[in-house]
């Protein structure tokens, strides 16, 4: 393109403008050469406890290096500019790296209420994304992404970095085999103690070496407190929904990779923050049932009692008609269901029944619906090194990446649809072709929030919202 710059007449508007200006770029910017080394140019947004381990994936990569760093707490910005080397551009907004033609892609591993905004702004710059889990902070931000990303044909991966392990992939393998027979239901869950919570401390001015209102972003404003900020913010709506879509959002990816399905049709969930005693919001026990065609998932999540049969995170139960198998980041074991007569399955309850009622007849023992599996091969770093490395290799093939947008937008859903449940006290019915919570006002109105100023008028120059 040539240098001179474009002229925006009266008649046309911002939004039409940035949209056709982008349009085109990224049509150019599809097909462009990576920079002059061959080196995939990334920006990483947010260097939190998820943006290090993502820092040092793209390190440890021959064809990728970090150019810009965005962070809005300095201390982190220094850390992580010496983690890439110190050479780097520095920044609290976002926009520097978007603006830099040396960066090809964009890492987005901020709070969850970031996610989708900076996901949509980086498409339209002409930039791939790697953008983190939990995908949205609503559910209408899934299918604004999924546009953008396609009008402007982006590369997007979603970070369900199990998708990128290969005993995740040698589950959803044997399960889609008909090996575990048909499935009757999931369970997924995750269970700590932490009472007594985290304790109210006062609002006060935000430290000043973190640019709170950036870090706010379009997020309703609200006084700085310890608890709002780093790493806690989890547990306020304003950011995130809980437990619910942190790990939900692992947990059911795997229901919907394994099963090849993109939504409940129901969901119920209930709950609330009973126990732990301190200023955040979110649920610390919740349990939510989703109905899908022939099975039922149930979620529960418990954060002030450790239990003694939780899962690891992102990990699930599928239970079959021929079996059990449990899946995690170490691995999954299947356990197989022993062949029982049916009736001698009952015949024995309680020593017997009395005459007329079932008796035990002969059958052969030792026999199972399916064989044993015991496969511990799993490693959850080198899952997200894997992850990293399928970005790059879809950034230079133009491939769907492991991890789509469309998928990840179709789970967060699912987790957002258990938090309208539990918020509004009643199941909530999903029209999935619509994308339609049916006959339900209140909730329905809970299936986008506005973003505040200036960040409303980005979303709109986005061509959304």
């Amino acid at each position: 393109m040539s240098g001179s710059n474009p002229v925006i007449g009266r008649g046309t508007s911002r939004r039409k403008f940035v949209r056709n200006t982008a349009a085109a770029l990224a049509a150019l910017s599809a097909r462009r050469v990576l920079g002059a080394n061959g080196r995939i140019g990334v920006g990483i947004v947010g260097f939190g406890l998820v943006g290090r381990i993502h820092m040092r994936d793209v390190i440890a990569q021959g064809d990728a290096q970090v150019i810009g760093i965005a962070e809005t707490y300095q201390p982190r910005l220094e850390a992580a500019a010496e983690l890439a080397g110190g050479s780097v551009l520095k920044t609290s907004d976002f926009r520097r790296l978007l603006d830099n033609k040396d960066i090809d892609a964009i890492i987005v591993s901020t709070p969850d209420h970031w996610h989708a905004l900076i996901m949509m702004m980086a498409c339209a710059a002409g930039k791939d994304v790697y953008v983190e889990k939990p995908l949205t902070r609503f559910v209408r931000e899934g299918r604004w992404m999924v546009d953008v990303a396609r009008r402007h044909q982006r590369i997007v991966q979603v970070g369900t970095q199990n998708r990128s392990g290969p005993n995740f992939q040698r589950a959803r393998d044997y399960i889609r085999g008909g090996k575990l027979g048909q499935l009757v239901s999931v369970q997924c869950n995750y269970f700590r103690n932490l009472m007594p919570g985290f304790g109210n401390p006062p609002y006060t001015q935000p430290p000043p070496q973190l640019d709170w209102e950036m870090w706010q972003g379009p997020a309703p404003a609200r006084d700085y407190n310890a608890n709002r900020g780093i790493y806690h913010f989890r547990w306020f709506w304003d950011y995130s929904g809980g437990q619910m879509t942190n790990l939900g959002q692992h947990s059911l990816d795997l229901v919907h990779w394994f099963t090849d399905l993109n939504a409940p049709r129901a969901v119920y969930s209930s709950g609330g923050r009973h126990f732990l005693r301190d200023n955040c919001q979110t649920p610390d026990c919740q349990d939510a049932v989703l109905e899908y065609p022939g099975f039922t998932t149930v979620c529960q999540y418990r954060e002030a009692s450790a239990g003694h049969d939780t899962l690891g995170m992102g990990s699930a139960v599928f239970y079959g008609t021929y079996g059990t198998m449990i899946v995690g980041r170490t691995g999954y074991q299947v356990l197989p269901d022993p062949k029982i007569n049916p009736i001698n399955s009952v015949a024995k309850i309680l020593g017997g029944h009395p005459v007329g009622g079932p008796q035990p007849v002969t059958e052969e023992k030792g026999q199972y619906w399916t064989k044993p599996q015991n496969d511990q091969s799993g490693d959850g770093a080198a899952d997200f090194r894997a992850h990293i490395r399928n970005f790059l290799d879809c950034i230079k093939s133009r491939r769907d990446p492991i991890a789509d947008l469309e998928s990840g937008h179709r789970v967060a859903t699912a987790c957002h649809l258990a938090n309208i449940s539990l918020r509004t006290g009643h199941k909530v019915m999903w029209d999935s072709e619509s994308e339609q919570i049916l006959g339900d006002a209140r909730a329905s109105e809970m299936l986008a929030v506005p973003y505040r100023k200036p960040w409303d008028a980005e979303l709109r120059a986005l061509g959304v919202g």
